[in-house]
């Protein structure tokens, strides 16, 4: 799992099957490490003939950090709330420009993109700004920004926003399982063995609640991205959870009604997670998805 330089900053990356098929580029959500896209997904879309990359957004993980500055995400709401200017350290269209670099960095003309929460946000940006770099896009468990859409929960948007600030260890496993069972359905969830497991194995790897706070910050400073969905051409599909209370079902609703022929699948009983027992669903989904799109690249050449 090497770093790559991409102009202006180092990415850590990883990449699963053949270099020669076609590439599946993975962008991971809010404060997640590229280890939250389950081995068994990768795996499993690596198995069906692609190229799968994923990777650490700027951050967040093994790719390089921005300095100390801290934005304040309650005021930061209010001030967009109320239409004023918002000056973030960054927004989501450099973190979609890092994700372009990177596959420029890798020798990748076009891939199918793939993207979960704020990475659905990111692959929606790439697909309406490269569309030829672009085969397909699926956006998991995002939506578009719209004002008009429903905040997360009061309840988690206030876990989320205020963490425990010089928590131990052990703390800071319990606040991660508390907040991961809040945002899980009631069908499809982790167990708590595995919930911990997890988290372990992302605290052990990296720990760096500032990304959190500065890609959280880029989410509002980007705002309404519905005036760039409609500039989507490349296959969408566009996945969500009926029971999402973090990004609400109605995001991925509004989402697939923005973009031109967007197929939208709900599923019942998953909220904003990815458990094991809805993997082999989103695999078979996206395949399917990526599949039809390669075909359908193939037969327009």
């Amino acid at each position: 799992m090497p770093n790559i330089n991409i102009g202006t900053i180092n990415l850590h990356y990883e990449s699963l099957g053949d270099r020669k098929d076609p590439a599946v580029l993975l962008i991971m959500g809010l404060g997640r490490q590229m280890i939250a896209w389950p081995d068994e997904f990768c795996q499993s879309i690596a198995a069906a003939g692609y190229h799968v990359i994923r990777f650490d957004n700027r951050d967040i993980g093994l790719s390089d950090k921005h300095g100390h500055l801290r934005p304040n995400l309650l005021k930061l709401l209010v001030k967009y709330q109320l239409g004023f200017k918002i000056t973030t350290p960054y927004c989501l269209h450099d973190m979609a420009a890092d994700s372009l670099a990177l596959l420029d960095a890798l020798c990748i003309e076009q891939a199918h993109i793939v993207g979960i929460s704020m990475g659905g946000m990111i692959a929606q940006i790439m697909a309406a700004t490269a569309q030829d770099r672009t085969k397909s896009l699926t956006s998991m468990m995002s939506s578009s920004g719209a004002k008009h859409l429903p905040l997360p929960k009061k309840r988690i948007l206030m876990r989320l926003l205020t963490p425990p600030r010089k928590a131990n260890h052990a703390e800071q496993v319990a606040h991660s399982v508390k907040i991961m069972r809040m945002i899980s359905g009631t069908t499809h969830k982790d167990t708590e063995a595995e919930l911990r497991d997890n988290i372990e194995k992302s605290l052990a790897r990296s720990h760096y609640p500032l990304g959190f706070v500065r890609q959280a910050a880029a989410i509002i400073a980007t705002g309404d991205r519905s005036h760039l969905l409609s500039r989507i051409s490349a296959p969408t599909l566009v996945i969500h959870g009926k029971e999402d209370p973090l990004a609400s079902v109605a995001g991925g609703i509004d989402t697939a009604r923005k973009i031109p022929g967007a197929t939208l699948k709900l599923i019942d009983g998953l909220g904003h997670t990815l458990p094991a027992s809805i993997l082999p669903t989103l695999s078979d989904l996206v395949i399917d998805h990526v599949s039809r799109s390669e075909n359908t690249c193939y037969k327009g050449l």
